[in-house]
């Protein structure tokens, strides 16, 4: 569910027209319903009641100051995956006890900052990374609290660009060599074990490799609390998807993903954490472009819009679906043309969709690309000189911009002419 609907023949935001905020803000922009985000996060915390845990956000999706922010004032602890990410958090006033900090590569440096100021523990990755934070902990004279990442070899039967369990993936530790390494890590006296940590993939659309993976997480847990490890924590990660296409089966809900977990896990007396993003902001945003042309091709129209590939990369990047639709509503019964939905970025892959079945528009009208919120404005670039899309969040009947489009002269005077030149 989100709350972007169609009211008097207008989409709106809430209670606020989306084209009143594009005539104020200009196209493209992104925008974010508050109602939506605080529906979604309480979903997830609803589905754990009765059992100790932690919904942690995972910031990569969505890491706009306010949207932290909203998430924090909910209760919700956030999963970082970098330095930036990290203080960025500390910014929106998240507390480092409910900070966890994941990623494959996390230098010396971040870590540092995060033992410095505050953190609820690190997802360990390797090795060589438990090492190199035994070192940084003993060096400030602390104890870093640590999960293990496992990988499980469970295959989440989604994009493999966004697999992450499998044994091939560069996640985790072999779930097999999870003793030895638990082993090790009971040896370096900078280091705290307090959890097992394990994520499959995301936009997962079946409860099935969730499931299967959570079940060796079981049998580890009872293997490494034989072996004399306090194992008080279990971090399952996020991945569960959201239906970017409306007219397919739905993925599971929240409670249903909740009820699996507590069949699964809930005999162990650990704390549960969870790191949901894309379902938490997916369907929280959207993305408005204007048309800027409808273009008449050999058998085929191309609708081109004023945003692009830099705005919006998924679909370039994963061939992924996002439903596009006018922001006047249609007429019922109107009938649909096939369009090729194209941005206008000096790329062949600059297109959104191909033969998209869609009510007729023309230049000048509105659409909106639905299901945006995640990994959206977080993966847009400026290529072609073009300024990063502004991005504005509604909370019924108001709205805020909140990262503002930059100017041009921002943008050129960002980079330096030698003096040699």
């Amino acid at each position: 569910m989100d709350h972007f609907l169609y009211r008097d023949g207008n989409l709106h935001a809430e209670d606020v027209p989306l084209a009143q905020i594009a005539a104020q803000v200009g196209t493209p922009f992104y925008c974010y319903c508050a109602a939506t985000l605080t529906r979604h996060f309480r979903l997830f915390d609803e589905a754990l009641a009765g059992v100790d845990h932690l919904v942690c956000y995972a910031m990569k999706a969505n890491s706009n100051l306010a949207v932290l922010k909203l998430m924090g004032d909910l209760g919700a602890g956030v999963d970082v995956v970098s330095g930036g990410e990290y203080r960025k958090a500390r910014a929106a006033g998240i507390p480092g006890e409910r900070i966890v900090f994941s990623g494959v590569g996390k230098t010396r440096e971040e870590m540092h900052l995060a033992l410095s100021g505050g953190i609820r523990q690190f997802n360990v990755e390797s090795e060589p990374e438990m090492e190199a934070l035994n070192e940084v902990a003993l060096s400030l004279g602390v104890v870093a609290p640590i999960t293990v990442r496992v990988n499980p070899d469970v295959d989440a039967k989604t994009h493999e660009k966004i697999a992450t369990g499998k044994s091939e993936n560069k996640f985790g530790i072999p779930i097999a060599r999870a003793r030895a390494v638990y082993a090790h890590a009971a040896t370096l006296r900078g280091l705290a074990v307090v959890g097992i940590d394990v994520h499959i993939g995301s936009q997962l659309t079946e409860l099935a490799p969730f499931e299967q993976a959570y079940a060796k997480v079981a049998e580890l847990t009872r293997a490494l609390r034989a072996d004399g490890h306090t194992i008080t924590r279990l971090d399952l990660g996020g991945g569960l998807g959201i239906p970017y296409e409306r007219a397919n089966t739905a993925p599971p809900l929240p409670v249903e993903y909740g009820q699996m977990v507590q069949r699964t896990l809930g005999d162990l007396g650990c704390e549960i954490e969870i790191e949901p993003g894309r379902l938490i902001a997916g369907n929280a945003g959207v993305l408005v472009s204007q048309v800027i042309y409808v273009k008449q091709g050999e058998g085929r129209d191309f609708l081109i819009l004023d945003a692009a590939m830099n705005d919006l990369v998924r679909p370039a990047m994963y061939g992924a679906h996002h439903d596009i639709v006018p922001l006047v509503e249609p007429a019922p019964g109107v009938e649909q043309v096939p369009y090729d939905v194209v941005g206008p970025v000096c790329e062949s892959g600059d297109t959104f969709a191909k033969a998209r079945m869609m009510p007729p528009v023309g230049p000048g009208d509105l659409v909106a690309f639905r299901s945006a919120g995640a990994y959206g404005a977080v993966m847009a670039s400026e290529y072609n000189t073009r300024p990063l899309v502004p991005e504005v969040l509604v909370s019924g009947d108001h709205f805020a911009v909140i990262r503002a489009r930059p100017s041009f002269d921002e943008i050129i005077n960002r980079d330096t002419i030698p003096e040699w030149l």
